[in-house]
C-alpha cells in the first residue's frame, strides 16, 4: 500500500509540470496522463485514457515501431519528433521521448512542443529588452530632462529682453517644443514612478472602466462587443495599472479603426477566458487569465511587427510608440505577458496574467 501512495505521489508531481506526460500499457493504450498532455490535445483525459495511443500521433507507425521495441526491451530510451494531433486545431511538432518504466511494467512518454520551446524563447527575449530598454529609457530621460529646464528658462529670460514683441513668437516655438518634450519624458519615465498597489480585482470591471473611457474618445461608428467568461475569479492586482495597460491596447486598436468609423464597420472585442497549464516566465500556472483585444483593422505592419513592444516603435502618423511598451510593463510586473498576432483584417492582443494556484 505505501509503494503504490509513493507511486501515486510521484504521478501526482507529474501532474503540475509543462512537459506532457503519458504511460503507455505494453498494447500501446493509455493509462494515464497529466494535466499538460490533456490540454494540449483539446480533449478531456476520459477521451485519451484506454484509447491506443499512437492514433494522436500523423504517423503512428512511429509509436507501433517504438511499442514492438519496448516488448522486445532493445532500448532504454529512445527520441525522435512527430506531429501530434489536437482536436479541431492543426497538429503541431513535438520532441518525443520514450522509456522503459520498470516501477508499473509499462512505457512513459515525454513530450515536449516545439511551439512551446519557440514561445517561451520569445517571452524571454521579450523581458530581457524590457529590463535593457527600462535602464536605457531611465538613463536617456535624464539625460535629456536636465537641459530642458536650461533651454526653457533661457527662452523665459530672453523673451523678457526681446526690443520687438514680434520676436516673442520665435522664443514661444522653443518653450512650447521644450514643454512637448518635457511631456514626452514624464511618459518614458511613468512606468517607473508609479507604485504597485496590489488588491482583489475584477477583471470585468476593468474591462467596462476601459470600454467607457474609449467609447466616450469614440462615439460614433465604434462597437465594442463582450465576450466574457463571467466565472473568472478576481485576481491579486494593481487595479489601476491594469485599467492603463488594457487602456492603451484598446486605444491603440480604435486609433487604427478611425478610417473604418466612418464607414460604421469597426469592431473591438473583448474576450476573457481561463487558460489552463500556461508557462509564463518559465514558470508553470495551473490557472491563468487569458484577456483577448481583437480589432478587425488593417493589421500591423510586418517591418515593425517584431518591434511593436520597443518604445518609440510606431506604425502610425503621430504616435508616440510609448503606449504598447507601457502595456507590457505594467503587466510584467504582474507575472504576466502581452503577445500579439496580426494579419489584414485581425489583430489580436492576447493578455495572460497568472491566478492564485
Amino acid at each position: 500500500m505505501s509503494d503504490l501512495s509513493a507511486m501515486d505521489r510521484e504521478w501526482q508531481a507529474l501532474e503540475h509540470i509543462a512537459t506532457l506526460v503519458a504511460v503507455l500499457r505494453l498494447d500501446g493504450a493509455a493509462a494515464r496522463v497529466n494535466a499538460a498532455l490533456e490540454n494540449a490535445l483539446g480533449v478531456s483525459r476520459k477521451s485519451i485514457l484506454g484509447h491506443y495511443f499512437g492514433g494522436f500521433f500523423q504517423d503512428d507507425e512511429l509509436i507501433h515501431k517504438a511499442l514492438v521495441d519496448a516488448r522486445a526491451q532493445r532500448f532504454s530510451s529512445l527520441r525522435f519528433e512527430a506531429q501530434l494531433r489536437r482536436s479541431l486545431q492543426d497538429s503541431f511538432p513535438v520532441h518525443a521521448n520514450l522509456s522503459w518504466w520498470e516501477e508499473e511494467e509499462s512505457i512513459l512518454v515525454e513530450l515536449w512542443p516545439l511551439e512551446q520551446q519557440v514561445r517561451q524563447d520569445r517571452e524571454e527575449r521579450v523581458r530581457e529588452q524590457a529590463l535593457a530598454n527600462k535602464e536605457l529609457i531611465r538613463n536617456l530621460a535624464h539625460e535629456i530632462k536636465n537641459p530642458l529646464g536650461g533651454i526653457r528658462g533661457a527662452a523665459q529670460l530672453l523673451e523678457l529682453e526681446l526690443p520687438d514683441a514680434q520676436l516673442k513668437e520665435y522664443t514661444d516655438v522653443i518653450i512650447h517644443e521644450a514643454d512637448r518634450l518635457q511631456a514626452l519624458v514624464d511618459r518614458l519615465l511613468a512606468p517607473h514612478r508609479h507604485p504597485h498597489t496590489v488588491g482583489d480585482v475584477n477583471i470585468h470591471e476593468v474591462c467596462e472602466r476601459v470600454c467607457q473611457l474609449v467609447l466616450l474618445e469614440y462615439p460614433q461608428g465604434l462597437r465594442i462587443e463582450r465576450d466574457y467568461d463571467t466565472s473568472l475569479p478576481e485576481i491579486r492586482g494593481d487595479r489601476e495599472q491594469l485599467i492603463q495597460a488594457l487602456l492603451n491596447i484598446v486605444q491603440n486598436a480604435a486609433q487604427v479603426l478611425v478610417p473604418q468609423m466612418a464607414q460604421d464597420n469597426a469592431r473591438i472585442t473583448l474576450r476573457t477566458r481561463i487558460a489552463r497549464q500556461l508557462t509564463l516566465g518559465r514558470k508553470r500556472h495551473k490557472l491563468a487569465l487569458e484577456l483577448h483585444v481583437i480589432d478587425n483593422g488593417p493589421g500591423i505592419e510586418p517591418d515593425i511587427k517584431e518591434r511593436i513592444f520597443y518604445p518609440l516603435v510606431t506604425g502610425r502618423d503621430g504616435g508616440t510608440g510609448l503606449g504598447l511598451p507601457l502595456a507590457q510593463t505594467f503587466v510584467q510586473r504582474h507575472e504576466g505577458l502581452i503577445e500579439c498576432e496580426s494579419e489584414p483584417g485581425r489583430t489580436d492582443f492576447r493578455i495572460m496574467l497568472p491566478l492564485t494556484d
